[in-house]
């Protein structure tokens, strides 16, 4: 099984910065994929931002030149830089990992980080 803590949201004003960091640790051989969702009240989780096991990243139009994933390997960690933050971006972040584990590449989600963006 793998585990995910994620931390770093919170109550930023717009304009704004935070920084969301999601470390995975467990029995897992290697990870892949890794993405970050959010989902704001009364509507869908969305993806927010992808970053490929060799570093290729995207993102959704809605953040692009705002955010910035990263992954620090060594540390099975994800980062989320989050700049500029409008209220619009307020939701709960989920990390989301693609882990090798028990024999087969598995889905795995974070708890969730709150982030809330005032006006």
């Amino acid at each position: 099984q793998v585990q995910l803590v994620e931390s770093g949201g919170g109550l930023v004003q717009a304009g704004g910065s935070l920084r969301l960091s999601c470390a995975a640790s467990g029995r897992f051989l290697s990870i892949n994929d890794m993405k970050w969702y959010r989902q704001a009240p009364g509507k869908q989780r969305e993806v927010v931002a992808g970053i490929t096991s060799g570093g290729s990243t995207n993102y959704a139009d809605s953040v692009k030149g705002r955010f910035a994933i990263s992954r620090d390997n060594p540390k099975n960690t994800v980062y989320l830089q989050m700049n500029s933050l409008k209220p619009e971006d307020t939701a709960v972040y989920y990390c989301h990992v693609e882990a090798y584990s028990t024999f087969r590449y598995q889905i795995f989600w974070g708890q969730g980080t709150q982030v809330t963006v005032s006006s």
